[in-house]
C-alpha cells in the first residue's frame, strides 16, 4: 500500500486561510503562521463589530427621537413613558423614522403622550 499523505487537504486549508487574509499588510497576508493569527483576530473583531453595530444604531435612534422631542417641549424619557402608558409599542427605529420623515405624525404622538402623562399626575 502506498502512504497516504494529507497534502491536498492541508493545502486546501492553508489556501482558504490565505484567501481570507488577502488585503492584510505585509507578512500577515503571505506567511501561513501569521495569516492564521491575523484571520483569527479578524474573525473575533468582526463578531464584536456586529454586536457594536446594534448598540450604535440604538444610540443613534435615541438621539434622533430626543432631538425631535425637545423641539416639541418634552424630553425623551417623558415621551417614552407616555407611549408606555398608552400601550403604543413602536420601537425606536420606527419612532426615529417617523420623527425624521413625518413630523406631523410625530407631533400627534407627542400630544398623546403629554395627555397620558397629565392624566396620571
Amino acid at each position: 500500500m502506498s502512504k497516504v499523505r494529507c497534502s491536498p487537504s492541508s493545502r486546501k486549508r492553508r489556501k482558504r486561510v490565505l484567501d481570507r487574509a488577502k488585503g492584510f499588510r505585509g507578512s500577515r497576508s503571505k506567511l501561513i503562521r501569521t495569516a492564521y493569527d491575523a484571520v483569527d483576530r479578524a474573525n473575533a473583531m468582526a463578531y464584536t463589530g456586529r454586536k457594536q453595530k446594534k448598540r450604535q444604531y440604538r444610540r443613534l435612534w435615541t438621539i434622533r427621537i430626543n432631538a425631535a422631542c425637545r423641539q416639541n417641549e418634552i424630553n425623551y424619557s417623558q415621551f417614552m413613558y407616555g407611549l408606555k402608558l398608552l400601550n403604543i409599542q413602536l420601537n425606536r427605529k420606527v419612532l426615529a423614522e417617523i420623527a425624521i420623515n413625518d413630523s406631523d405624525s410625530f407631533k400627534t404622538l407627542i400630544g398623546k403622550a403629554k395627555e397620558a402623562i397629565a392624566k396620571t399626575n
